[in-house]
This record gives C-alpha cells, sequence and structure tokens, in this order.
C-alpha cells in the first residue's frame, strides 16, 4: 500500500524512539539502523486501516525483529574474533535517546550494554522496553505475546543480572573531562603507581578488534596488569603508527554517558576507550578498535567541535 507524505512524516517522528530501542537491544548502531528501516518496509507492506494504535504496532514489530537479530547474534559472537564489545556512540547521538532518569541513562551505559549481553533476547526486550522507555507491564506483555506476570517476572530477573555489575557513579560532562585528563596524565607518566591509584584492585581492560586491528583475546585482570598495559599503550612505536594508520589525536570527552577517550586520525575515528568508574575508581576500560564499529562515530565526531587535542600519541 503506498503511504502518503504524512504517513512517513509520522514513521519519521517516531524514527528516534524506535532506533533508541534497537540499539539498545542490539548493541549495535548500524544494527538497529536496520531493524529500524525493515520496520518501515513492513508497515508499508500492512494494511493501514487495521492497525490502531501505530506506536504499539511499530514497537511490536522493531522489537520481534530485534528479537530474531539477537537470537542470531548469539552464534555470530561464537566464531567473533576477539572480544565483542557494543559499538560505542559519543555525546550528543541522538540515538542514545531519552536521558531523564538515572535508569535511562544507565540502560546505554557501556558498562550496562556489556552485561546485557549476559541476558536471554526476551530480558533484554523486557528489561530495555520497562527500564530506559518506562513501557507498562501490560504493554509489553502484549509487545512480546507473554502474560504481564510474566513480563515482570523476567524484569525482575533481567534487573538482578544487570545488578550484579558494580554500583557506578553518575558523572557530569564537566567530572568525565577531569576524569579522564588525570587518567591520561597518569597513563603518560611512563610509572605504573599513578594508574593503580586510579584503578579498583580487580580492575579489567579489554579491548575489541574485531580481528581488524590487533587486540587481546583476553581481558588485562588487576590493577596492576591493567596499569602495566595502559602505560605501553600510551608509548611511542612505530609499529603502532602503523596500525592506526598514523599518530592519533587523543581527546576526551563521554560516550555513552561515561567518561571516554577518543582517538583520531585524519578525522576517522580509530579508538573509543570508555571508563567505568566506581566509588571505588576505574573499574573497566573497555577499548573499541573495530573499525566496522567506528563508522558512526566518526559521523558524530565530525559534525561537532571539539578544541584542541590532549596530547598526539605514538610521538
Amino acid at each position: 500500500m503506498a503511504l502518503t507524505a504524512g504517513d512517513v512524516d509520522r514513521f519519521e517522528v517516531a524514527r528516534p524512539r524506535l532506533e533508541a530501542i534497537a540499539y539498545r537491544m542490539l548493541g549495535s548502531a548500524a544494527e538497529a539502523e536496520d531493524a529500524v528501516q525493515e520496520t518501515f518496509l513492513r508497515w508499508q507492506g500492512a494494511d493501514q486501516e487495521r492497525i490502531e494504535v501505530l506506536e504499539a504496532w511499530l514497537t511490536k514489530v522493531l522489537t520481534n525483529l530485534c528479537l530474531n537479530q539477537l537470537t542470531s547474534a548469539r552464534a555470530r559472537r561464537e566464531v567473533y574474533v576477539g572480544q565483542w564489545l557494543p559499538e560505542p556512540l559519543l555525546a550528543g547521538d541522538p540515538m542514545l535517546g531519552p536521558a531523564d532518569t538515572v535508569e535511562q541513562r544507565e540502560s546505554v551505559s557501556y558498562a550496562v550494554l556489556t552485561l546485557m549481553e549476559r541476558l536471554t533476547p526476551n530480558e533484554r526486550a523486557v528489561y530495555v522496553l520497562r527500564a530506559a522507555f518506562d513501557y507498562p507491564h501490560r504493554e509489553i506483555a502484549g509487545i512480546l505475546d507473554i502474560t504481564e506476570a510474566t513480563s515482570q517476572q523476567i524484569f525482575h530477573r533481567a534487573k538482578q543480572h544487570v545488578a550484579e555489575g558494580r554500583a557506578r557513579t553518575e558523572i557530569d560532562e564537566v567530572a568525565a573531562r577531569r576524569i579522564v585528563e588525570e587518567f591520561l596524565a597518569a597513563a603518560t607518566s611512563g610509572r605504573t603507581e599513578p594508574l593503580v591509584r586510579l584503578l579498583t584492585g580487580d580492575a579489567v581492560s579489554i579491548g575489541d578488534g574485531g580481528g581488524k586491528v590487533p587486540a587481546r583475546a583476553k581481558a588485562f585482570e588487576g590493577a596492576l596488569a591493567v596499569a602495566k598495559f595502559v602505560r605501553g599503550l600510551f608509548q611511542p612505536g612505530e609499529a603502532k603508527r602503523a596500525a592506526a594508520g598514523g599518530s592519533p589525536e587523543i581527546y576526551a570527552t563521554t560516550a555513552n554517558g561515561e567518561p571516554a577517550v577518543v582517538a583520531v586520525v585524519d578525522g576517522r575515528v580509530v579508538g573509543v576507550m570508555c571508563l567505568e568508574v566506581t566509588a571505588g575508581g576505574i573499574a573497566a576500560l573497555r577499548n573499541q578498535v573495530n573499525p566496522d564499529k567506528l563508522d558512526r562515530a566518526t559521523a558524530q565526531w565530525a559534525a561537532g567541535t571539539h578544541g584542541k587535542p590532549l596530547f598526539q600519541a605514538f610521538e
């Protein structure tokens, strides 16, 4: 059925919310965009007169597309080269979605997106719809074709799994920049002690190169191991320059609401390191260097203004 210009406008109004839901469900901006576009195509082919509430219909279709994607993603994760991390979204990206409540901000944090990989597809769907978008369990039950009581039980389980992570500390942009600057000063000091002091004793560092960029397959664990890795990461080296395609400019910003280090070469984002901050210090470094997962970050970076870099790495 052909859509009118008004119909298309109605969908475009819904698109940002749908993309924000899909991103939280899938951990991938590219896959989220594909899921939303497929939702549009299905709506285009549907009998418009039988759709009573457009938002509910679109959300149901999108959620089921994401559930199918999550099921197949589990198989892909088994053959993924190295550690898998979500695609980072830089500050200001509209796909980050609503950020009015603690739950909404936390649901899109890099730390929670990583934790959500532990959830079943249904648990992830219920958690995202309830915690991030405040859907009542009655509506979630209709979207997933389950009972309201089942939706409540699934949400309780999902919330417990996510809560098994640490109690994270909310950070505003000014504090985030200060934390990143302090972290980078320690990282480039040539000594491990300043870094160890910033880290929790059981800190971890995880890198995702996707087989495209060198990244250790196993996480570094413990403050000393992480500190030694980070100290070495920022030391000069021709091999590092070659791998990055040049000498990256290093900036302090936020990604997914967390303090982040961004490495940029000739306008292209080549790495995003998110810092998970807790009351006890920096508990995790999650470093995304897979170029397939940095296209959107590069586009977002190009659209903004950033001032001067803090320094140029590997020189």
